[in-house]
């Protein structure tokens, strides 16, 4: 049952007892309840529709949270290759800011078209940089193009991880890295930014896509399911 309908729910049973003064007695002190109810309710964490889903991180590295739906923290957006402050790092994969060629587009229904990540100019052979600490968990071809997964420990369960395609990783499986530390060149493939070369930028959790511009506060976090293509 849906919080409205919930609440709706408790109305009609309060409706119910109003007869005779014991009756509006009872419907005073049931309203107090529902009334008290819903504080807590609602100052709870996760509890309104716009932190998104349960059991999403609340923090990640000391400054900011992602992962649920408008789930965003604050934070600092650093300049090219640069790290966001309070406590935690963030590093643009490739350039900066002014790099962006293509955001994150979710489509108005799940099987819809979209775009699921971030397009960031760059060049063929460019370095390409851990957007966040953590662990490089896959590195290989995927759909016959090489791409990087880094996994985020720390934020939320399941983790954060950022994907970076097309990118031939020069870092091993399992290797720790830091925000801004480079796991790949980027490889030659002109078949997603009409023509041009250019980073493909995925966040996800779990299954679901979210907007990789999230990590910097800005963008939308809006999820999508997981279905195998690059967006």
């Amino acid at each position: 049952m849906t919080g409205r309908g919930w609440f709706g729910g408790v109305i009609g049973v309060i409706g119910v007892g109003r007869v005779g003064l014991a009756g509006r007695r009872a419907h005073g002190v049931l309203s107090l309840w529902v009334a008290v109810v819903l504080v807590v309710v609602l100052a709870a964490p996760g509890a309104s529709y716009a932190s998104g889903v349960s059991g999403a991180s609340r923090a990640w590295g000391g400054f900011g949270a992602v992962g649920a739906v408008g789930a965003v923290g604050a934070v600092g957006v650093p300049g090219p290759g640069g790290e966001a402050g309070r406590g935690g790092a963030r590093a643009w994969p490739v350039g900066g800011p002014d790099g962006v060629l293509g955001r994150f587009e979710p489509p108005a229904k799940a099987w819809a078209a979209g775009h699921r990540g971030v397009d960031l100019a760059t060049a063929p052979g460019a370095e390409v940089r851990a957007a966040a600490p953590g662990v490089v968990t896959f590195s290989g071809p995927v759909a016959g193009r090489p791409v990087v997964t880094v996994s985020h420990p720390g934020s939320g369960s399941p983790p954060l991880r950022t994907t970076y395609l097309p990118v031939t990783g020069t870092v091993p499986v399992g290797t720790q890295v830091a925000a801004g530390q480079a796991i790949g060149l980027l490889a030659p493939d002109g078949r997603h930014c009409a023509g041009r070369d250019c980073l493909h930028w995925g966040l996800l959790r779990g299954n679901r896509y979210l907007d990789p511009l999230a990590l910097f506060g800005a963008g939308t976090a809006r999820l999508l399911p997981l279905d195998g293509g690059d967006g």
